[in-house]
């Protein structure tokens, strides 16, 4: 007599668990994603290295193939010519100048 009263808890416990998962699921689906974090505010008058590394995604400390590999995926997105801002490229020329040493005079054409 006990173990068919024992059986029927279990299938509504077992049934009432997989409600609330499948609730639990549906809520974490539906609320909004995570917004990126950017970097906040506009350039320096004079780039820094920081500002550089900032710009290319990269760590002020990394290898002259990691700089021109950066800049090459970010010009790529932002490229003139692909429909990309002419301020933004030359911002981001003057970063991988700035990482490689090349800098001179006052850094953007704008």
């Amino acid at each position: 007599m006990a173990t068919p009263l024992l059986a029927g808890l279990a299938v509504a416990a077992a049934a009432l668990a997989g409600r609330c998962g499948i609730q639990a699921w549906q809520s974490f689906k539906a609320r909004p994603p995570r917004p990126r974090r950017f970097y906040e505010g506009g350039f320096q008058p004079k780039m820094t290295r920081r500002e550089a590394a900032l710009i290319l995604g990269i760590r002020e400390s990394a290898t002259p193939d990691k700089v021109k590999e950066a800049h090459r995926k970010v010009m790529v997105a932002n490229h003139p010519d692909a429909g990309g801002s002419h301020y933004l490229a030359s911002k981001i020329n003057e970063a991988k100048d700035v990482m490689l040493g090349k800098t001179k005079g006052s850094g953007s054409a704008f």
